[in-house]
């Protein structure tokens, strides 16, 4: 009975390596519908932000759950702060490398800050990014109208992406590998709400800083071609692998015995 043979001392220990093989391929494919799942509920979520009207972002909106609507257009007045500015590195404009600024806006009406994207600047010296001397030439004195999409902040790096060190007591890094707020924040003489405005494109400003909104992929991607790939392996080898151990054993058996020596 083939059971018997798959359990033999013979091929115990390959029918392990078999089964375990069939789990983690059987589970590669379950990994797959959960990440598409991940993705259908990123894209209800984005899809419902981005169909709201635009949000003006005032003392009567501040306490909402903003973090729970990114890439919703909001639009807010106010006057920036470019004494506690930043960059963010590794940004593209183009297919050229540079940074983006990130610059406190005190919001109209109320004492509470907001963190912009303004753009993005063609800056790729790193000593230079240890000062704002450079800055100075974008700044946008005086009350500005800001409309864009509400980014989350960033606390965590994505795969192959770089942390940041957290800056000492009474010390500011200039430049940042990531949009985390509460790091950000914790540098600045005051707190900012809990996520960050992109800056939308306007016809009028075509200068540096150059706006850009978000790239987004809403597409189902390639996670169910994926996950059936993965199941169709696993159902070869679990329903293979016995038909390779039967096969096996007729060849051992029809093999001549080893003739003994004289």
């Amino acid at each position: 009975m083939i059971v018997l043979r798959l359990f033999s001392k013979r091929w115990i220990l390959t029918t392990v390596l078999a089964l375990v093989g069939t789990a983690v391929l059987a589970r590669l494919g379950i990994w797959q519908l959960d990440r598409l799942a991940e993705r259908k509920v990123f894209n209800a979520r984005v899809e419902a932000a981005m169909s709201l009207p635009v949000l003006t972002l005032d003392s009567t909106a501040l306490d909402t759950d903003l973090a729970n609507m990114e890439y919703r257009t909001v639009e807010v007045r106010g006057k920036y702060d470019f004494t506690q500015q930043v960059a963010l590195r590794n940004q593209v404009y183009e297919g050229q490398p540079g940074v983006d600024l990130l610059t406190p806006l005190k919001i109209d009406g109320t004492d509470r800050y907001v963190l912009v994207n303004r753009g993005w600047i063609d800056q790729q010296d790193e000593q230079a990014l240890t000062s704002q001397v450079d800055w100075n030439k974008y700044d946008e004195p005086g009350a500005v109208t800001v409309k864009g999409v509400v980014r989350r902040a960033q606390v965590k790096p994505d795969f192959g992406m770089v942390t940041d060190s957290t800056p000492p007591p009474g010390g500011r890094l200039m430049a940042w590998n990531l949009a985390n707020i509460p790091q950000i924040a914790a540098q600045m003489p005051y707190s900012l709400l809990p996520v960050y405005i992109q800056q939308a494109p306007d016809a009028v400003w075509t200068k540096m800083p150059y706006r850009s909104q978000p790239e987004l992929d809403l597409s189902e991607g390639p996670h169910f071609s994926y996950a059936l790939q993965w199941f169709a392996f696993a159902a070869l080898l679990f329903f293979g692998y016995p038909f390779f151990v039967q096969r096996e054993e007729k060849a051992i058996k029809k093999s001549p015995p080893e003739s003994s020596l004289e």
